[in-house]
């Protein structure tokens, strides 16, 4: 059966490296980053003459749903021409939205396929450290307002999502550290193949 992959957490937890990982040794993947969006986004803030900040009020209500409507759109369509499609966001507000997910879920049986979703478990003070390593500016009001950027997230795992039923609707990828990763990677990479 095809799967539409989701792999999200909160920003910095690790979700580029686990993704690019699960798409190397898994067969017949396409994948998708919504960051691969970010330069269009950029230039509506410029023609806005506003000031590019992706936790602001304007970003909310005039790109972000827009750059997830595109990215689920880009891989609905990747489902007709490959087995499995991965990707690579956030999906913050989606994520706990059972009626967005069980929409997803309706439109991906129409393409004979099922949704997974992985989770990326990440200690709240890695990703802060990874924001500050990776040095983009995307991260820059988020870590000069940390306190208030980390009030807004929740890292809890959506168990909402987990049909005891289902061995692969929601799965748990452990990324603190590098044992970590390797253990969470086998683990998912068994189920999935």
């Amino acid at each position: 059966m095809k799967k539409l992959i989701l792999v999200t957490s909160p920003p910095a937890s690790g979700k580029t490296y686990v993704c690019k990982k699960l798409a190397e040794v898994l067969t017949h993947v396409v994948y998708l980053d919504k960051d691969t969006l970010i330069p269009l986004s950029k230039q509506i803030f410029v023609v806005a003459g506003e000031e590019y900040n992706r936790s602001s009020d304007f970003f909310n209500k005039n790109i972000r749903d827009y750059e997830y409507e595109t990215i689920v759109a880009l891989a609905l369509e990747a489902l007709d021409y490959d087995n499995i499609v991965l990707i690579n966001a956030p999906f913050t507000k989606e994520i706990r939205d059972l009626g967005y997910i069980n929409g997803l879920k309706e439109k991906l049986k129409e393409k004979k396929a099922s949704l997974v979703i992985v989770w990326v478990e990440t200690a709240v003070d890695v990703t802060r450290q990874r924001m500050i390593a990776r040095n983009s500016e995307r991260d820059t009001w988020k870590l000069e307002h940390w306190g208030e950027y980390i009030a807004g997230r929740n890292f809890d795992i959506p168990i909402a999502l987990d049909d005891p039923g289902v061995k692969d609707d929601l799965l748990i990828f452990k990324n603190s550290n590098d044992e970590e990763f390797k253990t969470s990677l086998k683990h998912i990479v068994s189920i999935l193949d």
